[in-house]
Formats: structure tokens, C-alpha cells, sequence
């Protein structure tokens, strides 16, 4: 999985993909902006305070159910 270009999100890349497992996909590139995001390179960059406080009120709202109810489920 290539790394993704400086400034661009995984949103951003999402929208470039036309067709195949889009959760898949989603996963790859969180794992992949994950690994990248642990480079000691990458880690030892300050990191700006919006960012930082656009991150946390993020993950302050409850969490929403994603993608299809489990009774659409095929096994």
C-alpha cells in the first residue's frame, strides 16, 4: 500500500477509488496512516494545537453505528 502524499486524507484518497471493497479498503488505509504515523520521523514533529483539539472533540461524541445492521449480514 503506497503512503499517503503529505496534505491528503484518507477521506480524500477514498474518493479517488471507483469500485471494489470499500470497507477493505477503509481498513488499509487506516492501517497504513497508522504506520506511517508512527515513524519516529514522523512521531518527533509538533503537532498543531487545532489539530490536536479537532481530534478530541471528535473522539468525545458517542460512537455510531457503521455500515449494514447485522440482520443485512451475509454469511
Amino acid at each position: 500500500m503506497a503512503r499517503l502524499e503529505l496534505g491528503q486524507t484518507m477521506g480524500q484518497r477514498l474518493e479517488q477509488w471507483h469500485g471494489g471493497d470499500r470497507e477493505r479498503l477503509w481498513l488499509s488505509l487506516l492501517v497504513a496512516a497508522m504506520e506511517e504515523a508512527s515513524r519516529p520521523e514522523i512521531r518527533s514533529k509538533p503537532c498543531e494545537s487545532a489539530i490536536l483539539q479537532a481530534c478530541r472533540a471528535q473522539l468525545a461524541q458517542p460512537a455510531t453505528g457503521y455500515g449494514r445492521a447485522p440482520s443485512m449480514i451475509r454469511h
